[in-house]
């Protein structure tokens, strides 16, 4: 776009490096899976171990001469490195293999581009794309010199690098201003659901975990799902009834991908502000992956920079017909769902998913047993209307026993509305006079 590169065709040598550091290290497979779902056709993977990775071109001389061999045998035009490369490394490669070189971050990028939907999604493709190759216009345009004076050349007196420099920096600012718009349009639709008390709840989770495929099932849509990484890159809400809790918002987001690179995350801020301001995270993983324990952690990793760790989390297993293991709720030493196992892809299991969301989110149910007077038939036809009445029978004496349920919440606006004292209907294990008294 703003330089030149070499050209590349869809056929790719992939570099695969294991370091001594663990934490640097990558997955391999899964590096395989990005390839496929960028749409390249891997032609061979070189794989080798290092220390640390050299300065100037990232592998050794020795993995340089298999690279330029291997580019000649399957007459492939790209190298993506599974690593992420500086500038300079990505510019000396590609001088010396005179092909085009991607490493992981640029990558990921490539398959976000694709996978762009929507107006916001697109934008923040574009703001990570620009980051990106902002801190690499030092490689192209290098046969333009200086703008020379003289009758007819005269020039602003700047390089065409710092021309491209300064329309990028351009082009950022006017792509964060409309992102701050999309940003505050999404802050005032969270802001209404909170006015209207309504609890929304943020599906998260490794990609490829089958996010978008349970959320079809419990929502009844149809979201594309597909078996690839990064399937769902914009956000979906859909409202659905739950169970002493009534409508909920659920959000199908993005998948976490280890080493997601900072500039994604900046630039899906304002997507990835659904699950930091959620009711509820639901954390989708994948029960039959062997490194499931792993993708938790780097989940928890970007949980923390957007600042939703501290987000009430349930945890859904997903997969298990992968394990031949049975749908079940685990809870924790007070009886509150902590662990779903189900299969979004058979729908075994979603019930007791819904379950769980009924229990999590209406903490604060209240059960009890009414007696009305027949005078009292405003607060009977309110209970019915609000749909919290289980069983209802009627005394001899025309008094009507009612069995009820409903969140405190709507018990207490409904006596607001009628005039009454919540207190003088609550038996007193439910009073919230006797809580307000016991309380320390």
């Amino acid at each position: 776009m703003f330089f030149e590169r070499p050209d590349a065709g869809e056929t790719a040598v992939l570099v695969h490096v294991d370091f001594q550091d663990e934490q640097e290290r990558e997955d391999p497979g899964e590096f395989l899976e990005l390839v496929r779902s960028a749409g390249a056709e891997p032609a061979t993977l070189l794989t080798g171990s290092r220390k640390r990775p050299d300065s100037r071109t990232f592998v050794g001389s020795g993995k340089l001469e298999e690279l330029r061999e291997a580019l000649a045998v399957h007459s492939a035009e790209l190298v993506i490195f599974n690593h992420g490369l500086s500038p300079s490394q990505e510019r000396n490669l590609e001088r010396e293999l005179k092909c085009r070189v991607l490493d992981r971050t640029g990558l990921i990028l490539d398959i976000f581009a694709q996978r762009a939907r929507t107006h916001e999604g697109k934008l923040q493709v574009e703001l990570a794309q620009l980051e990106y190759m902002s801190t690499r216009l030092v490689r192209g345009w290098t046969h333009l010199e200086r703008q020379k004076g003289g009758i007819g050349l005269r020039g602003p007196g700047e390089t065409q690098l710092e021309t491209d420099r300064r329309l990028l920096r351009g082009r950022i600012k006017s792509i964060h201003k409309r992102l701050d718009k999309v940003r505050g349009q999404r802050d005032q639709n969270r802001r209404s659901r909170a006015r209207a008390e309504i609890p929304s709840v943020s599906l998260v989770g490794y990609t490829n975990a089958g996010k978008s495929t349970l959320f079809n099932s419990i929502t009844e849509s149809q979201v594309y799902a597909a078996g690839q990484l990064f399937a769902t890159l914009d956000p979906t809400l859909r409202r659905l009834e739950i169970e002493d809790v009534g409508p909920v918002v659920m959000a199908d987001t993005v998948g976490f991908i280890r080493h997601l690179p900072h500039k994604l995350v900046e630039a899906f801020q304002a997507t990835l502000q659904e699950a930091a301001e959620a009711s509820l995270l639901v954390h989708v993983i994948d029960a039959a992956d062997p490194d499931r324990e792993l993708n938790v952690e780097q989940v928890e990793t970007v949980l923390d920079e957007i600042g939703a760790l501290e987000v009430p989390t349930l945890r859904v297993m997903n997969k298990i017909d992968l394990l031949d293991s049975a749908p079940r709720i685990e809870r924790d030493g007070e009886g509150r769902p902590e662990v779903v196992w189900l299969s979004a892809r058979e729908g075994r299991g979603i019930e007791l998913l819904e379950q769980a969301l009924s229990e999590c989110l209406a903490e604060d149910v209240i059960d009890f047993t009414l007696t009305l007077e027949p005078e009292q038939g405003r607060l009977r036809a309110g209970l019915h209307e609000l749909g919290a009445v289980r069983e209802e029978s009627f005394c001899e004496e025309g008094q009507t026993r009612l069995q009820v349920r409903l969140p405190r919440r709507d018990f207490l606006q409904l006596m607001a509305r009628l005039g009454e004292r919540a207190d003088d209907y609550l038996p007193a294990s439910l009073s919230e006079r006797e809580a307000w008294e016991e309380s320390p």
